[in-house]
């Protein structure tokens, strides 16, 4: 069994749409960053640095945090999602941490001061949307030729897709970028990542 600390954030579904794929049984702890339940001693104690997600393993003892760590230790412990072939493991790997240093980032930048700052910076505004949409750009010419953003389906696209399938919410479309669009259509259809976005449930 593995306890799940997360909440409703991309990078906490990011793991619940893994262990849905891997059908893995685990328990979900909600962690309400919104009353900062993060900064608890139980959950410093998990994962020292105060950020959602993170797992408990018991059936091997381990703890692990941050969400690309998770889905890298998940894949591997399963055998499924993350390629051994070096030459698409890498691949694999690039893509995944230009989720962790660019995507994650950058979104959420644009997240913090289009929808939460408390006063409107339109030069912050600006500079986040524009390379928003320039790493639309790059994940749209990556999927011109290929299903999904290694070919086959992998834990960079679970990495990816709860960052880019909130658009919406950043006043944003992806209509110039036709690729990106057709793979979150075929994303939004696997039945574990539909059961994944719904992790937690809050009241």
């Amino acid at each position: 069994m593995i306890d799940l600390y997360t909440f409703a954030t991309p990078n906490g579904r990011k793991v619940s749409i893994m262990l849905e794929e891997i059908k893995l049984p685990y328990q979900v702890h909600v962690i309400d960053i919104r009353k900062g339940d993060q900064f608890a001693p139980e959950f410093v104690a998990i994962n020292p640095n105060s950020k959602i997600p993170a797992i408990v393993d018991h059936d091997t003892g381990l703890t692990v945090f941050e969400s690309g760590a998770i889905l890298i230790y998940l894949a591997e412990k399963v055998g499924k999602l993350f390629p051994p072939e070096p030459s698409q493991h890498y691949q694999v790997l690039e893509w995944l941490f230009f989720q962790m240093a660019s995507v994650g980032p950058m979104f959420g930048q644009l997240n913090h001061f289009r929808k939460f700052a408390p006063e409107q910076i339109p030069y912050a505004i600006d500079r986040y949307e524009k390379e928003t949409l320039r790493l639309y750009s790059v994940l749209d010419r990556q999927l011109q030729d290929r299903p999904f953003v290694c070919g086959d389906y992998s834990i960079a696209d679970i990495a990816i897709y709860p960052w880019v399938t909130i658009y919406e919410f950043q006043e944003l479309t992806l209509d110039r970028h036709p690729h990106l669009q057709r793979w979150v259509e075929t994303m939004q259809q696997r039945p574990a990542v539909q059961k994944g976005m719904a992790v937690p449930q809050l009241s």
